[in-house]
């Protein structure tokens, strides 16, 4: 019930998207998606990771083949776009074969093991959708919402002592080396993702049922709640607002070199272009809900899961596409995502009743502050910016608190999905 919900409710919220999509005359999720079955995808390597997240249910021999079938038909479809003057990229094969492994399910596969497989394909293309979902939503932001908050934002930083503008300058100092690896951490994040959702999902096949919890789940959650934030607080981030990528919409052009000055702020006309996609900073909350679950791996793990989380927060800074305080309001967002995830597990006890309600006020607490207090945050930053730490710190001992609880916990026993096991004869 869970996973046919789940189907509905996403197919449902694509066909929506659709809709507004093609009434502002670009191309929606479902048909950006289709297209790539025969024209050259955007996003071939993403292809490829839902690929693995979907193979987490085969056998290695099924898995060899099924990577060996998608590699042959990128082959075949690359020398037919070249032979055409067609543009050419991979990752359609890896499409089709996630497609074809849905057929096989309906027509060669019953009962539990139709089930295991489908719920292998509904992994793989839910990231596929919800990366197609968040294209839509930055589309739409940027055409129903004229008008920009980063004056408010602006303002708000300064309690957290301008820390766009810092890093910034400590980026430009690293050159281009510090540039290039900064920018494959923050591009690649989905792919890290789908690695330790590999990790999590490495015994799917063997056991033929998923574990309670895992990443791919909050990772979806936080791309499918999050954009919605961007209707009602839009903002386009220190280089565009502030920078040089913003032109004749700028209000200055002065990040990182220069500090804006504080004044009464308001909202500011933007393009029709410009995502509105800052606050919270989603980037934080996905490399956050990797690096929590990177926790509950090995030593190698946990320290990737670490690098990534910090690359990742100095590159959402160091690039200008946010403020310091949508990485705030981005970990607060991302904890308590997961935090109502993993209370969902518990069958809503009050543990994880009180936690979902301490994230969901500060986080409110948190917009609130910053679009009618920003200039009482700027001249009090020894006030203000203490009090947002202390904020974030309160969500994240909460959590931990938290969810060690749970863990020592015993698991309820669940029936696996499969085929029934031999039962020992009776004495």
């Amino acid at each position: 019930m869970l996973w046919t919900t789940a189907a509905v409710v996403t197919l449902g919220f694509l066909v929506v998207l659709e809709v507004v999509a093609r009434h502002y005359g670009v191309p929606g999720p479902i048909t950006s998606q289709a297209r790539e079955v025969v024209f050259a995808p955007q996003y071939g390597p993403l292809l490829y990771a839902s690929l693995a997240l979907t193979m987490v249910v085969l056998t290695w021999r099924e898995r060899l083949l099924a990577a060996g079938a998608a590699i042959g038909i990128d082959l075949v479809l690359t020398l037919v776009r070249w032979a055409a003057g067609a543009e050419t990229n991979y990752g359609s094969g890896a499409l089709w074969v996630i497609l074809g492994l849905a057929v096989l399910a309906v027509t060669r596969r019953t009962g539990d093991e139709r089930t295991l497989l489908l719920k292998g394909v509904a992994l793989g293309l839910l990231l596929l959708a919800g990366r197609r979902t968040g294209d839509t939503w930055l589309v739409i932001t940027s055409k129903t919402r004229p008008d920009v908050l980063d004056p408010y934002l602006v303002t708000a930083d300064h309690a957290l002592g301008n820390p766009s503008w810092l890093v910034g300058r400590l980026v430009e100092a690293t050159g281009s080396v510090g540039h290039h690896v900064l920018d494959f951490v923050y591009v690649k994040l989905a792919v890290a993702a789908v690695v330790v959702a590999a990790y999590q999902l490495r015994n799917v096949a063997a056991e033929r049922r998923f574990p309670r919890h895992h990443l791919v789940r909050t990772f979806l959650l936080v791309g499918l709640v999050g954009p919605s934030i961007y209707m009602i607080f839009p903002v386009v981030g220190p280089i565009f607002a502030y920078g040089a990528d913003g032109g004749q919409w700028a209000a200055a052009d002065v990040w990182p070199d220069a500090l804006p000055s504080v004044g009464v702020p308001g909202p500011m006309p933007f393009d029709e272009i410009t995502p509105r996609n800052c606050m919270p900073s989603l980037h934080t909350a996905w490399a956050l809900v990797i690096f929590v679950h990177c926790l509950r791996g090995p030593r190698i793990l946990k320290a990737a899961g670490a690098v990534w989380l910090v690359a990742t927060l100095a590159a959402t800074l160091g690039f200008g596409y946010h403020y310091g305080v949508d990485l705030v309001a981005g970990v607060v967002f991302a904890l308590t995502i997961e935090g109502a995830l993993r209370a969902h597990d518990q069958r809503w006890d009050r543990a994880g009743i009180l936690l979902v309600t301490h994230g969901v006020v500060v986080f409110a607490a948190l917009l609130v502050a910053y679009r009618y207090l920003a200039t009482q945050m700027a001249d009090l930053p020894w006030a203000f910016g203490p009090l947002l730490i202390a904020a974030m710190s309160s969500v994240v001992y909460h959590y931990a608190r938290t969810t060690r609880a749970w863990d020592r916990l015993p698991e309820p026993r669940r029936q696996p999905t499969g085929k029934p096991q031999p039962q020992p004869e009776p004495a």
